[in-house]
């Protein structure tokens, strides 16, 4: 029987997850046994049909915007999971549902590689956006003890709003982290309403969109001098560390609790 991977959220437009796993498949040589599926939920109530439709399906992704909303449905969670308070990668094991942050391992090994490229580690940070991803962001950044603030379309206390920010909290701050789908394909027009005026060499400008490869955040932060850094290696990471999940768990529960 075919074993069944895929990719929950909505709309899902594009998928990377669905062509790597694809590619690696074959690469490995067991696209006859394994299949990378998209699954897009117009809502995520939908979740339990879908399983009951795929008896052959062992592992999910999940994607915008469903990385919260997704934990009601699960049996379990990982320790890092259980911290941060989002999914993104889903085991079926013995009749359970058990959520993974694979986000994490993504974003640290590559955001280590880009600050060490740039000049050193980072001090102080915004994180844009407020959604699963920011989560696992901050959770990353509090573990490295970089200080940092949410900016928020609609902040809450403790957060600023993108009118907030100004020069003095611009030069405040060498790491700026884009975790809003803003700038993805097909609306490669849009970009986050920063200051980018304020941006210059000293600063890092980290993008979770990977397409298009440079998104307009990115492209704005390069020509102020900023160094910049799409969300490919982090994508890479994360769906390495889910394939992990899938096929060893002992294997990742262990690197799950060394993380924390």
């Amino acid at each position: 029987m075919m074993t069944y991977f895929g990719l929950i959220g909505y709309p899902l437009s594009h998928s990377f997850s669905e062509g790597y796993f694809t590619e690696k498949f074959a690469q490995i040589g067991v696209s006859d046994q394994f299949c990378y599926e998209t699954y897009p939920l117009p809502q995520i109530a939908d979740l339990p049909a879908l399983i009951a439709s795929k008896p052959g399906l062992l592992g999910l992704n999940v994607t915008i915007p469903y990385k919260e909303a997704v934990m009601t449905y699960l049996d379990e969670l990982s320790p890092a999971a259980a911290d941060i308070g989002a999914v993104n990668t889903i085991l079926f094991e013995d009749g359970k549902l058990i959520g993974y942050n694979t986000d994490v391992m993504g974003f640290e090994e590559s955001l280590d590689d880009f600050l060490m490229e740039n000049g050193g580690p980072s001090a102080n940070a915004l994180i844009l956006g407020t959604g699963g991803a920011a989560k696992a962001i901050a959770w990353v950044l509090k573990k490295k003890g970089i200080n940092f603030h949410y900016v928020s379309r609609n902040p809450i206390a403790g957060q600023w709003s993108y009118q907030d920010l100004n020069e003095e909290i611009i030069a405040g701050v060498d790491l700026i982290v884009n975790t809003t789908p803003l700038g993805m394909s097909p609306n490669i027009e849009t970009c986050p309403d920063i200051p980018y005026h304020c941006l210059g060499k000293g600063h890092r400008l980290y993008d979770l969109v990977y397409n298009p490869t440079e998104p307009l955040f990115l492209k704005r932060g390069r020509e102020r001098g900023a160094a910049t850094l799409n969300g490919l290696a982090m994508l890479h990471g994360q769906a390495e560390a889910a394939w992990s999940i899938w096929r060893n768990k002992e294997d990742i529960s262990k690197k799950d609790e060394e993380t924390r």
